[in-house]
């Protein structure tokens, strides 16, 4: 039997044992016979040896406003460094970024954590975020780029599934400044049986990234049918609000995608479903539909407005690493 480390991972991420690889970074725990990949796709087995041929592999990299991660709470109306890679652990059959997320072909280049840096550096992107498919897969080469990125003073924001065990998600949060976590579904069956995931890693990884520090969002994708009812709902802005009522929760519209051809959820439901969570949290946003996000202070203040991507903060004031209200001068939950 072999042990693989990567990094200074407190266990293997690998073991090999005859000619099958046991790849124990996600709950799948895939183990994985000689020729093959993992559920994710991007971790594999060659001649009965740990492979990850896509690291590195950049599907994508572009400038965008952090509201579109989305961050609402976290340096509003920055630019931040956004990098896509290929291949996911879930089988979400309403992916919005299925060309990448299900598809190892998908065109793109190889790129060393060096280049990533010295990109947000050269677009002054107090940020980096690894988003568009799952990055946690990439376990091995976000140590990397994110080592070196806080060595240059740049934040590390995941946009994540946030399903991996325990202690590879406690190596990466180390590094972690800012997350957006997906709760797809307050229902274990629908997480095992239809996302192929496992939903108590996910609330797990969620508890951990808020008590190790990590700014976090979450973002729930309503989906008709699957995971909208009063009950579900109910149960996910419970769970946030154990843990804080300041946690800025997204619930966005689904729209018909890959393989899910369920009629789009209703913008108004939306709407009643974000007014019935915040009789529990403080800030729930709403996403996919026709509406402005505004927050505001209890002074009853503008802190932020937003138009889309377009943001005007001049209800902010300033503090050293939060901001305040410009006119009470009450601590705002947003970090400059």
């Amino acid at each position: 039997m072999t042990h693989i480390y990567f990094m200074n991972m407190p266990s293997p991420l690998f073991i090999t044992e005859t000619d099958d690889v046991r790849c124990y970074l996600c709950p799948n725990n895939c183990k994985i016979e000689s020729g093959r990949f993992g559920a994710c796709g991007v971790r594999g087995n060659k001649g009965g040896k740990a492979i990850i041929p896509f690291n590195g592999f950049i599907t994508s990299l572009a400038l965008d406003p952090v509201e579109k991660k989305p961050l609402y709470h976290y340096k509003p109306g920055s630019q931040i460094l956004s990098l896509g890679f290929t291949g996911c652990n879930l089988r979400c059959p309403f992916c919005q970024n299925w060309h990448i997320s299900q598809n190892t072909d998908a065109p793109g280049k190889f790129m060393k954590c060096g280049e990533i840096v010295s990109a947000a550096l050269r677009n002054e992107a107090p940020s980096i975020a690894y988003t568009y498919s799952e990055p946690l897969v990439h376990a091995e080469y976000l140590l990397d780029c994110m080592t070196l990125a806080r060595r240059h003073g740049i934040a590390n924001v995941l946009v994540t599934n946030g399903c991996v065990n325990a202690e590879a998600a406690a190596e990466i949060l180390k590094f972690t400044d800012a997350a957006n976590i997906d709760l797809k579904s307050f229902s274990g069956e629908t997480y095992s049986k239809i996302l192929g995931g496992d939903h108590n890693a996910v609330l797990e990884f969620i508890k951990l990234a808020h008590n190790m520090g990590v700014h976090v969002e979450i973002t729930t994708l309503i989906v008709p049918g699957l995971n909208d009812s009063e009950d579900e709902l109910d149960a996910a802005s419970d769970f946030i609000a154990a843990l804080n009522s300041g946690i800025p929760w997204h619930l966005s519209a689904y729209h018909p995608d890959y393989r899910w051809n369920a009629p789009p959820t209703d913008a108004d439901f939306v709407l009643r479903a974000a007014k019935e969570a915040q009789k529990k949290l403080r800030y729930v946003y709403t996403g996919n539909i026709a509406m402005n996000n505004d927050t505001r202070c209890d002074c009853g203040e503008f802190l932020v407005r937003r138009r889309g991507y377009q943001v005007n903060i001049s209800g902010l004031a300033a503090e050293e690493k939060y901001y305040k209200c410009a006119k009470c001068g009450k601590p705002a939950q947003i970090i400059r």
